[in-house]
Formats: C-alpha cells, structure tokens, sequence
C-alpha cells in the first residue's frame, strides 16, 4: 500500500464564521462554503475541512468543539484502498462511503481515512538564494523579496496528535500501515513518515494525560523561511495571536511559526523541511529546548532612532 500523506483535517466547530475567517486569513482558499462549513485549500488541493460539530456525517468527537474529527490519507491508487481495507478490515470496521472514501479508527481512538489523492500540480517561485562561496541562484537586478510577494501555503505538511498511548500509536502505524519513524523525542513520542513520502514526518505523537486526546496543531509547507516569517507577520496583522514562534526546529530542520486558532487547536506555518529515504538512522533524544527549537526569534517594534516610544508593559 502506497500512501502518500495528509490529503485533508476534519474539524467539527460551533463558529463556523469565525473558523472561516482564520483559514482565510492563513491563506486557504475557501470553496463549498454554506451555513454548514466549508473546504479551504492549499495550492495542491490538500485542504482543511470545517463542519458544524453537530453534523451527524462527522465521525464522534472526542472532546468538546471545537475538535479535529477527522484524518484524511491520500493513497496512490484504488488497489491501495483496497489494501488497506484488507489489511484494518482483519480486527476493526472498516466502511467505504458514496465517494469510495474508506474510514475507520486507529488503535487510539483517532477517526482515519483513506482516499484516491486529491494532491493537484501546481506551479510556485522557488525563494531563490545568494551565497558566497556558491553559484548565485537569484540573477543579478532581481529583489530577493518585495512588499506584495505571494506567501500561501502549498501543501498540507504535518498533524499532531495529544496521545494517552505514544508507543500503542507508534506501533499501529508502523505495523498496520507501513510508516516510518524518523526521529523520536523521549518519553514524548514518535515523528513519523508514510511509506509514500520523504518529508520527515506527516505525523508527530505527545504522550498527554487521557484527558487531553486530539489536536495540538496542523501546518501546511511554504515555499521558504522567508515566506514562513512573511505569511506570519501578515497573519499577525489581521489580529491572530502568536503563540510560538518564529524560529526553526532540530529534528525536521523545518521553519515554523505557531498561532492561537478558533479550531481547537494551533495552526502554524512550517517550511524547509528535510527529506530522508530508508537510509536513514531515527535519532532519538530528550524533550527539551535546544532540542525543539534550534533558534527562536523575538520581534522589536521599535528598533530606529526617532518615532513613537515602545510600548511598555
């Protein structure tokens, strides 16, 4: 079975408008927007999927609204569905619905799906780099950045999970679905890959109390870092709180800028992250800063002689 990684996130939400406004905002591109939710998506079509929490075609919750319901996999073909409805087809329900769209639940409670990709080709700048010492990428007379660049997402990167059972889901995946861990941060959990990708996780697991099940944050791919810190500055200016960030992480070497959402969970923007084969050793180390965050910045409104004075506080 070939799947290929995060095709869509479910959330069941009371505030529809406000939930619109923020995946707006984001960048997504809303599509099939009515009084009962709606689909915003990134530049390949992957996307992030509100409805009302009371919409009985939503699998339960596992927590108050507003919650992620839902995990979206993109296969490479029908005859992976059919694999994989085979192989969770031996100890658990499994159900296709009119779409062909397969669901189920994994070993912890988490409601998954599996789906012929909806992944489209797209076409994006690359951040072109400067760097003595290399060939110049960016010709001579073109600006590295403009005021009215474009800095949309591009692809549905990563989700993470709170876990009562790292260990149980880490061995659900790998086991019954082929994934491969990539790094893991101790007594935490597991970063972990589909078989049909090389980004360094499309899923992380945080060992948390029972209580805590769900979502902690989702982030699609920018093109750059530059495109990471410009996204977010402009997410910050139409009012959404930041919560961590920005900077750049060790284990995935990714960007990433964290915002407070109304979907019951963080949004962030990542970027840059690396690419490992099966050649590659699973590092394995404590949870702690340095480990999480290579650097982090911190932002100064005011950093020039003259002008207003800082706010204090």
């Amino acid at each position: 079975m070939k799947i290929i990684g995060l095709d869509a996130l479910v959330f069941g939400v009371d505030d529809i408008q406000a939930c619109s406004d923020c995946l707006r905002d984001y960048g997504l591109k809303p599509s099939e927007l009515s009084e009962r939710g709606g689909r915003f998506e990134a530049l390949d079509g992957t996307a992030i999927i509100i409805r009302r929490s009371d919409d009985s075609s939503l699998p339960p919750a596992m927590g108050p609204a507003p919650s992620l319901r839902e995990t979206i996999y993109g296969v490479g073909s029908s005859l992976d569905l059919d694999a994989i409805a085979d192989e969770l087809g031996r100890d658990r329900e499994v159900r296709r619905d009119a779409d062909g769209v397969l669901h189920a639940f994994d070993d912890l409670g988490f409601a998954i799906a599996f789906q012929v990709t909806c992944r489209r080709p797209f076409e994006a700048e690359a951040d072109l780099t400067n760097a003595p010492g290399s060939a110049p990428q960016r010709p001579l007379n073109k600006p590295g950045i403009t005021l009215d660049m474009p800095a949309v997402p591009r692809t549905l990167s990563h989700v993470v999970y709170f876990v009562p059972d790292a260990a149980k889901g880490e061995a659900f995946y790998r086991d019954r679905l082929g994934f491969v861990t990539t790094d893991t941060f101790v007594g935490v959990g597991p970063f972990m890959r589909t078989n049909g990708m090389d980004d360094h996780h499309c899923l992380f697991m945080i060992q948390t109390p029972p209580h805590m099940k769900g979502c902690e944050h989702f982030t699609f791919h920018m093109g750059s870092g530059t495109e990471v810190l410009l996204a977010g500055r402009r997410f910050e200016q139409k009012g959404w709180t930041s919560f961590w960030g920005p900077g750049r992480h060790l284990f995935g070497s990714n960007w990433f800028w964290y915002f407070n959402s109304p979907l019951g969970c963080h949004i962030e923007y990542d970027a840059d992250m690396d690419k490992h084969d099966d050649e590659w050793a699973a590092r394995v180390a404590p949870m702690s800063a340095d480990n999480s965050q290579l650097f982090l910045f911190s932002s100064k409104e005011k950093w020039a002689p003259g002008g207003p004075p800082p706010k204090q506080g």
